[in-house]
């Protein structure tokens, strides 16, 4: 028989009071910090914040789900920072990165991960961060890096970093499917935001933009015109603030989504969403005005039809560029492409003498470059509109070089791939476009440069992402064919 004991009991009733003082406690500091935040930064910035901790306590649980938060901050806040320093500004996309970094770090620690699954296309890519290393260190010597030298760079070489970390990690074709439907929903989400911004009056899109300002975007003049003159039309820019970098971005991802339209066995079995995606995206990337991205485009999708099963693209490509001759709404555009190719316009002016600066600079500095600091002499520059150029610019020709071996890796590791590849349904269409994707990105490089340029984290980390996607779909259709032919050979 239980004796009841008062002591016991007086203990009992201590703890459940100390419970119940401990939880009222942290209701009220955190009634207390939510309120604080309302009057200190507003609604929306407060909903933003406690939005951002529950989303980071889920992240850091769940690899996959940091992957996709890095997706998420890049597609739809690629410039935001914290609202606080420690001793450098963290931006978002170094926050989803850490938290992604951390949990991988400790599936390893706990023993989930016990190997590592790469490409022969990996000791490429790490002779090219080799040689971007050392350019950087002989760089040094024309400008003292600052700070923000420092973790521009430290981030550019986490990006290309994350193709070893990508690669082993996606092992399977359910999370490579799973990452066309993240990406499908971040760029329409970017796309509507662009052609609401672009529809609205310019006062109200100001506004709007400007609230950003408090996690390190502009705080004023964010509407882009063509020429930056406000009697030209106005430029899509949604959150990524500059056009021609949301054109790539738009241009890349729908290149990528493209293929599911045609696919044998899409990613999502409603087809009208995938068109709807591609059509929405479409839209916000011709609204841009981003010449380069456009026509990115379009080669991006040519490539695609050239393929069997996908042959319709030509069609479709051909009905648009009648559409775009013959409709008045789009005269405009066109006759920006005339002016592009005959070189009449201002700003392919300024492009051309940029480029014939350039020159004179990889003429004087070929082997290594200026690295990314600074210049010798005050005449001579490393920004130029192309990725090219400016890569010639910052690391030699020889760095030029490794990165064409980079690519040219990926793409000839891709051919190994393709029969496999396009013998399997589910991996068919996104191996296709994630290359098709790849080379979009490598043409619309050629006329823009935030796909190198240091200050450009979300178009650099978009550009390996990709590379990573290719590599990793190739290799799971070599794997898979192996598995094939192996008991074949047993026999």
């Amino acid at each position: 028989m239980y004796v009841s004991n008062p002591l016991q009991d007086w203990i009992a009733r201590l703890d459940r009071r100390a419970y119940a003082i401990l939880i009222g406690a942290a209701i009220g500091i955190t009634g207390g910090v939510v309120g604080l935040l309302l009057a200190v930064t507003g609604p929306i910035i407060t909903f933003g914040i406690l939005l951002g901790l529950f989303a980071g306590l889920y992240i850091i649980t769940n690899v996959n789900a940091a992957l996709y938060g890095i997706i998420a901050v890049m597609a739809l806040l690629p410039f935001g920072t914290f609202p606080f320093k420690i001793g450098f500004t963290p931006t978002l996309m170094d926050a989803a990165m850490g938290a992604f970094l951390m949990v991988y770090a400790i599936q390893w620690m706990t023993g989930q991960r016990r190997s590592v699954r790469l490409t022969p296309v990996h000791l490429l890519i790490a002779l090219y961060i080799g040689w971007l290393i050392l350019s950087f260190i002989l760089g040094v010597r024309y400008a003292r890096p600052t700070s923000t030298d420092l973790r521009q760079f430290a981030e550019t070489i986490l990006s290309i970093g994350l193709v070893f970390i990508l690669v082993d990690m996606l092992r399977d074709t359910t999370s490579l499917r799973r990452l066309v439907l993240v990406i499908m929903a971040a760029v329409s989400v970017q796309a509507l935001i662009a052609i609401a911004l672009w529809a609205a009056p310019d006062d109200i899109a100001e506004r709007t933009l400007v609230r950003l300002a408090r996690i390190g975007y502009p705080d004023g003049g964010v509407i882009r015109y063509i020429e930056d003159n406000p009697e030209e039309m106005e430029r899509a820019i949604g959150t990524w603030v500059d056009p021609n970098a949301l054109g790539g971005f738009l241009a890349v991802s729908a290149t990528m989504i493209a293929p599911q339209v045609f696919a044998r066995r899409p990613v999502l079995r409603r087809r009208w969403i995938a068109w709807g995606a591609l059509g929405i995206v479409g839209i916000a990337l011709v609204l841009t005005s981003s010449r380069a991205s456009i026509l990115a485009f379009g080669i991006g999708l040519a490539f695609i039809g050239l393929f069997k099963g996908y042959r319709r693209f030509l069609l479709l490509l051909a009905l648009g560029l009648a559409l775009a001759l013959l409709l008045p709404q789009t005269q405009d555009l066109v006759q920006r492409f005339v002016e592009a190719f005959t070189g009449s316009d201002l700003a392919t002016q300024m492009r051309v003498g940029e480029y014939g600066d350039s020159l004179e600079l990889i003429s004087r500095y070929p082997i290594a470059g200026v690295g990314f600091t600074g210049t010798p002499e005050i005449g001579l520059y490393t920004d130029v509109a192309s990725t090219y150029l400016i890569m010639a610019n910052q690391i030699g020709l020889v760095g030029v070089g490794l990165f064409a071996l980079v690519v040219g890796g990926v793409f000839i590791y891709a051919r190994r791939a393709w029969g496999a590849a396009h013998d399997d349904p589910d991996l068919d269409s996104i191996h296709l476009g994630y290359h098709a994707a790849l080379l979009t990105a490598l043409i619309n490089a050629t006329a823009d440069l935030y796909f190198f340029r240091l200050d450009f984290h979300a178009s650099i980390t978009l550009f390996w992402l990709v590379v990573t996607l290719g590599l990793a779909s190739s290799r799971l259709a070599l794997e898979g064919q192996l598995t094939v032919v192996k008991p074949s050979r047993i026999m």
